[in-house]
């Protein structure tokens, strides 16, 4: 990354997390790390691989039980001062964890998932941002790719795949859930584009401050999904998706249950 960037570094916004303790040997997970001269020396380690002078977002992967995040929040806010980081972010966060933060530093961004079939930010963590001024990094705005509609109950996933320990990824969920998709399809079909684009214009039409970040490995997907911001849904299309979409009650839980204790703390 830090070679592909190099020549147009002051173009990009580049922007890594810290959070987990991963092993040196393997670079597997063995638990979260938030305490401060863990934050430094993950920090100091990016900036190295990456070729650069300065993280311009430091994200906290996931909140850590074992530290306070004013003390996460100080930290960051030394290597903000040292010019080393420019943003502070938070990444699945709950709301008092964000105010508590944001008191010491103040956060930039949030990156938590929010998709038309996730839409539990909408009740407390969407007022929250728009009140303390913090951007939304949404993750997953696909569905993990089920909104694009390629996704069905017959479909199978590579051993490794993560969807494969998911609730809402069992035959059954994406059985139940195809009534989302069909809906997507109609407006799709409608105005000539994706679902995918009409996923990412959707969520682009919520508020101004909102990015969505849809992972891909395509060229043609990257490229799809970048017209997204080109597709514009007037006032009757967000009102026909808001009373489709009202009436289904999403099948599954989106993590695992181990996983699912690591979010909205």
């Amino acid at each position: 990354m830090g070679e592909a960037l190099a020549s147009i570094r002051d173009q990009v916004v580049i922007a890594t997390k810290f959070g987990f303790d991963l092993d040196p040997d393997t670079g597997k997970q063995r638990g979260l790390n938030s305490r401060p001269e863990h934050i430094r020396a993950v920090a100091e380690a990016s900036l190295k691989r990456l070729k650069t002078d300065r993280i311009d977002l430091f994200y906290q992967h996931r909140v850590d039980p074992d530290v306070p995040i004013e003390d996460v929040a100080g930290a960051v806010k030394a290597l903000i001062a040292e010019g080393k980081v420019r943003h502070f972010g938070l990444s699945e966060a709950g709301v008092q964890t964000i105010r508590r933060a944001h008191a010491v530093q103040p956060v930039a961004a949030l990156q938590s998932e929010y998709s038309l079939w996730w839409r539990e930010p909408e009740a407390a963590l969407l007022p929250t941002l728009e009140e303390l001024g913090i951007g939304f990094v949404p993750f997953s705005p696909l569905g993990k790719g089920f909104l694009t509609g390629a996704i069905d109950a017959t479909t199978t996933f590579a051993s490794g795949d993560f969807r494969n320990v998911v609730p809402r990824f069992a035959p059954d969920a994406r059985a139940a859930n195809q009534t989302l998709v069909e809906v997507l399809g109609r407006i799709a079909e409608r105005k000539q584009v994706t679902r995918a684009q009409i996923a990412l214009a959707w969520l682009l039409a919520q508020k101004p401050w909102i990015v969505p970040i849809p992972g891909t490995t395509k060229l043609h997907r990257l490229e799809e999904n970048l017209a997204a911001a080109k597709v514009t849904l007037a006032p009757e299309d967000l009102e026909e998706i808001e009373r489709s979409t009202a009436a289904i009650a999403i099948q599954g839980e989106r993590y695992p249950e181990h996983l699912q204790q690591l979010v909205g703390r």
